[in-house]
């Protein structure tokens, strides 16, 4: 059976990709180019684009082109991991920019899961993560002041909260819920979600000398990171 055009030019990016000719991250050539490079319509080239898209081995981002998508990341369900590690063992790069870091009075409901007094304050840090300049994990931390009290004097571009949290709070207990959700627009706005791109949202409570330590939402985009988990069942 004869190959149409946009299934000619998916199927040549694709190979590009699998062979490594195009890398993980690098731009591809523009739709105007390859529409002049196969003798084709735009529209031809659009729906090639769209389908790789889909099939999640580019990246379209309005605006600026095309790039080849990297390998979804992964984290472990049920471990508590720094995600600075995580991104070094894919030998990557991790890079963080912070947003908020301060005291703040949470509501009521945050307010009784502390164990706080009424007006009583809690750290707050947001932190977005990124892979190789790519957003992929936005961090929303609150953090009882007893178990962390120099939390605020932190560098969290050098060191994450993860990883400071463990040396001066060691960890007693973790509990994870796991949500797919419509992200906040100033969240998907920081991890570069395309337009109705999922969000999943991870909420850990970390438990450190019999008091809860820190109640953390992590917000990933559902098309560049996913979750794994393994256990044995019990016999």
């Amino acid at each position: 059976m004869t190959e149409s055009p946009y299934q000619a030019i998916k199927r040549s990016i694709a190979d590009g990709i699998a062979t490594r000719r195009y890398t993980a991250g690098e731009v591809l050539p523009s739709e105007h180019e390859l529409c002049r490079t196969f003798g084709v319509a735009r529209m031809t080239v659009n729906r090639a684009m769209r389908e790789l898209a889909a099939e999640k081995l580019v990246r379209r981002v309005p605006g600026v082109g095309t790039f080849v998508a990297e390998p979804a990341a992964q984290s472990g369900l049920v471990e508590l991991r720094n995600i600075a590690d995580e991104i070094a063992e894919r030998g990557h790069r991790h890079s963080a920019q912070v947003f908020a870091l301060g005291t703040t009075v949470p509501d009521g409901a945050v307010t009784a899961m502390f164990a706080l007094p009424a007006g009583g304050e809690l750290y707050h840090s947001a932190i977005l993560h990124c892979e190789n300049g790519t957003p992929i994990q936005y961090e929303d931390r609150l953090v009882e002041p007893a178990l962390a009290p120099d939390y605020l004097r932190q560098d969290f571009a050098r060191i994450t909260p993860s990883e400071y949290l463990v040396q001066v709070a060691p960890v007693q207990e973790v509990a994870h819920t796991v949500q797919a959700i419509a992200a906040p627009q100033d969240i998907a706005r920081h991890l570069e979600l395309a337009p109705m791109e999922p969000c999943l949202l991870v909420t850990r409570r970390t438990w450190s000398r019999n008091r809860l330590a820190a109640l953390t939402k992590l917000y990933y985009p559902g098309s560049r990171f996913m979750l794994v988990g393994r256990f044995m069942p019990k016999r």
